[in-house]
């Protein structure tokens, strides 16, 4: 009877797993798919704990206790600009986890141990391992604790190889001599040296597709072990983990007119461009200048990125939406892909702050708009509205699709200085002469344009 409950519990559970990646696909719906997903893992952690015995159950306990201590308020306290890191953070525990698990059912099984399982295990803990130190690198470089440039030096990709086939030969020696337990601390080793470097050799701007490519690998890992452990939830939800970050991967490639290899492999970033034709003057204007300009336009489009999480400015930026569609102007928010440090970044932001759905537009739906847009505000947004994309076949971003504020009628850029964006790339954007340079902080600045229009 335990045992059909806890079919039950694991088959619930996963249908509310693919039920809340269904509904997280919306921005409508992906409130409730979160709550979805959270009830689903509270199931199947009830569910597991009905399906074994546990010898210490102090010691469960306990770790219930360390994670809700340590979960909860990061939950909580956590803000917007730092939920990439902490992304990054979950991705590193969650794989650690789940090799630590492969390595102890490894010690536990021998000399028994058959060669699908030895196989699984093998390819597991690569995946596990890699996975923990390369989302270690993303965290440190998302939280600025170490530079965010490409670690880039002659023959790398070379040595990452060399690394990798290191792994995969302890790999294949253990599979065929399971009990050459030497194999194992070598192939442990080769697995967090290369997450090591393999994230080290990617630049701070690629970290929105390395998060995903980091979830795909943790998935995956997860569902191996599932394999092994014959526990059927685990393979379902690690292989629903592993191919949605895959497919998010893959978008967020296309987003930026980059192949995987590129980004695993082409050190993006590692030194800073200046663009071949950047000319013109920068036109800074002040708060009054841009009020006059906002009060005549009857459209405007917002284009978020992620100076809006530094400045925390979402709450006032809607205010001013609001003020503006009080004046009679038409206002929407253009979301590309990749704007901020993790997909989906800016919706999550705009979401928080009670901003409509509806006017959340995506670049490729916004842009055959630009032309007849009187105003388009750039707040902390660099990469992702850079028109050498287009126009600079010499330029690292030459062919990503981007938010095309450039085409508007006028374009005010809230910006506090005029350093280049994540990618270490110079926008002309700014020295174009429809565009208009508002110098200072986000949020300070779109409360005092707030303060204009009251005071009007």
């Amino acid at each position: 009877m335990m045992e059909s409950l806890v079919n039950y519990l694991y088959v619930i559970a996963a249908i509310l797993f693919v039920l809340s990646l269904k509904w997280m696909s919306e921005v409508k719906t992906s409130r409730i798919g979160n709550w979805a997903g959270s009830a689903g893992m509270l199931i199947a952690v009830a569910a597991t704990m009905l399906a074994f015995k546990a010898h210490r159950l102090d010691l469960v306990v306990l770790a219930i206790a360390i994670g809700t201590i340590i979960g909860a308020p990061i939950a909580l306290k956590l803000p917007m600009t730092a939920v990439p890191q902490r992304t990054a953070m979950s991705h590193a525990f969650g794989s650690l986890a789940v090799a630590l698990v492969g390595t102890a059912e490894y010690y536990q099984r021998i000399p028994e141990i058959d060669t699908f399982a030895m196989t699984v295990l093998a390819a597991e803990m690569i995946l596990g391992y890699l996975t923990f130190t390369g989302s270690t690198i993303a965290f440190l470089k998302l939280q600025e604790l170490i530079p965010g440039k490409p670690f880039v030096y002659p023959g790398r990709n070379f040595v990452s190889g060399l690394v990798v086939a290191v792994a995969l030969a302890m790999a294949i020696g253990l599979v065929i001599q399971p009990t050459q337990e030497v194999f194992l601390p070598v192939l442990i080793v080769s697995a967090l040296a290369f997450g090591f470097l393999l994230v080290m050799g990617i630049g701070g701007a690629d970290m929105p597709t390395v998060i995903a490519i980091l979830n795909s690998y943790a998935g995956l890992s997860a569902a191996a072990l599932g394999f092994v452990l014959d526990n059927q939830l685990l393979i379902v939800a690690g292989t629903l983990d592993g191919a949605s970050g895959f497919i998010l991967a893959i978008l967020m490639c296309k987003a930026m007119n980059r192949s995987f290899a590129n980004v695993l492999f082409g050190g993006f970033g590692a030194t800073t461009s200046k663009g071949a034709d950047v000319k013109g003057e920068i036109k800074p204007v002040s708060v009054e200048d841009a009020y006059l300009i906002l009060e005549g336009a009857s459209s405007v489009v917002f284009v978020p990125g992620y100076g809006l999480a530094v400045s925390q400015a979402q709450q006032v930026l809607r205010e001013l939406g609001e003020v503006l569609e009080k004046n009679g102007a038409e206002v929407a928010y253009g979301i590309h892909p990749v704007a901020g440090r993790m997909p989906g970044h800016m919706n999550v932001l705009l979401a928080e702050a009670n901003v409509s759905y509806d006017q959340l537009v995506e670049a490729e739906l916004i842009n055959p708009k630009m032309p007849t847009t009187d105003v388009c505000v750039v707040i902390g947004a660099n990469d992702v509205v850079n028109p050498a994309a287009k126009e600079d076949k010499t330029s690292p971003l030459w062919g990503m699709p981007i938010i095309e504020v450039d085409k508007s009628r006028t374009v005010i850029v809230l910006k506090r200085s005029m350093r280049p964006g994540f990618a270490g790339v110079e926008n002309p954007l700014f020295y174009k002469n429809n565009a208009r340079m508002l110098f200072g902080d986000a949020k300070a600045s779109i409360q005092a344009l707030i303060a204009e229009f009251k005071n009007a």
